[in-house]
């Protein structure tokens, strides 16, 4: 498995309304994660909106792509866009990998 990790940024005023469509992420969405191959899949928000993504999988540009061909997907994407800043596109058009410097298994 390859760890993933990535950056995106909401909206100050955003930031609650994140945190509770994040409580309560649709079933149907969590299935399609799973069923596209996101592993251990979490979301990290800090206080100025910084969220710091974090996940496993076989192969991350496979993961997305199949992801981007769900309906349910395409309409959580919609939801959630107003809430990020500075994104061109999507927000999982916009997850670009950190890369890693250190792992201590």
């Amino acid at each position: 498995m390859k760890r993933v990790c990535f950056l995106l940024k909401v909206k100050p005023d955003r930031i609650e309304e994140y945190r509770e469509r994040h409580a309560q992420v649709w079933p149907d969405m969590q299935a399609a994660l799973r069923d596209t191959g996101w592993h251990n899949y979490s979301l990290f928000l800090g206080d100025d909106g910084l969220v710091v993504g974090y996940l496993e999988t076989e192969d991350f540009e496979k993961a997305q792509e199949a992801m981007a061909r769900t309906e349910v997907n395409a309409r959580w994407q919609a939801e959630m866009a107003p809430l990020f800043e500075g994104l061109d596109g999507r927000a999982d058009e916009n997850m670009r990998p950190l890369p890693e410097v250190f792992h201590l298994d």
